[in-house]
């Protein structure tokens, strides 16, 4: 006979149930203690993980030379305004340079000084803008010259004449270097072109002491006289058109801002402001448009920024134009 063992089941006892349960609390209360302790030493050791790590060493950056330009264009004040000077009233260098010209100039007055503006104290009218002397206006006389050789030519035997000179090479001649061929080149060229921008002395109350004829603290520089040279090929284009369209053109300003490119086309054209009438305003855009400039030199391009050269022109009427 074969014995098997057999569990039957019975009733349990009361108490060893609840010691059961009060083991199985116990436990869980254990465990979940445990994953929390786990967990903050985790967050513990990702937070100062930064704090300990190794520093990454810096690269140190080498040192950089920089090139001072020591020529007569960099010793001008950065931004110093432009002033136009007289070609046949040079004068050496001045010790204040004060402003930028197309040709060297030495502060003088005719007065005793009366403010404290680095300019000349002088009499005259009350204007927005600096003028040093009075005289009106002479255009281009390239054109009537043209005219007179022609008709004194009739009847004359043709002879070979020299091309016209284009704006860049006219340009040019008013940079070069002094000597005696280029002298009289650019005599001759300052000789065909007879333009002067109208003037009238207006009020200034300076501190120049040095006594002498109206004249400012200026360095001629290449940009000097590229500016120069932008500001005459524009007035004398703007003087033809406001003669030819007299009667519509009124009185008062048209402010106009522009830049010319290195290559001396001009872009961005744009009207500031405008107290006269639209038909000086377009007079005034379509002088800047018509104006033949040549490119600028390197000595130009390096004191300029990219863009090129940005100039602003106030066109005025006034009623006694």
């Amino acid at each position: 006979m074969t014995t098997a063992d057999i569990m039957l089941a019975q009733p349990g006892n009361p108490e060893s149930f609840r010691d059961h349960e009060y083991d199985a609390r116990t436990v869980l209360w254990a465990l979940l203690a445990a994953i929390a302790i786990h967990l903050a030493v985790a967050f513990l050791l990702a937070a100062f993980s930064g704090v300990f790590a190794p520093t990454v060493p810096f690269e140190e950056k080498p040192a950089e030379l920089t090139l001072l330009d020591l020529s007569p264009a960099s010793l001008v004040p950065k931004n110093s305004a432009f002033i136009e000077t007289d070609e046949s009233k040079k004068a050496p260098e001045p010790k204040d340079k004060t402003f930028e010209s197309n040709a060297n100039s030495i502060g003088a007055s005719e007065v005793a000084a009366t403010g404290e503006l680095p300019l000349p104290s002088q009499a005259g009218k009350d204007r927005p803008f600096m003028d040093l002397e009075t005289h009106s206006y002479s255009r281009d006389m390239n054109g009537a010259q043209i005219e007179q050789s022609a008709a004194s030519q009739q009847n004359a035997k043709p002879a070979s004449q020299p091309a016209p000179l284009t704006a860049a090479e006219q340009f040019a001649l008013l940079t070069q270097k002094s000597a005696p061929e280029t002298e009289r080149s650019a005599e001759a060229s300052r000789a065909q072109s007879a333009y002067r921008p109208y003037k009238e002395r207006t009020r200034i109350s300076g501190r120049i002491t040095n006594r002498g004829v109206s004249s400012v603290d200026a360095l001629g520089t290449p940009l000097g006289s590229y500016k120069d040279f932008v500001l005459k090929a524009i007035g004398s284009r703007w003087y033809v058109l406001v003669d030819q369209k007299n009667d519509l053109v009124n009185i008062g300003t048209t402010d106009v801002m522009f830049v010319v490119g290195r290559n001396g086309h001009v872009k961005d054209i744009k009207i500031i402001e405008n107290t006269s009438n639209e038909a000086l305003a377009n007079v005034s855009i379509q002088s800047i448009q018509d104006a033949q400039l040549p490119a600028m030199s390197d000595d130009v391009v390096a004191a300029l920024p990219p863009e090129g050269l940005r100039m602003e022109i106030p066109f005025t009427i006034f009623v006694n134009r």
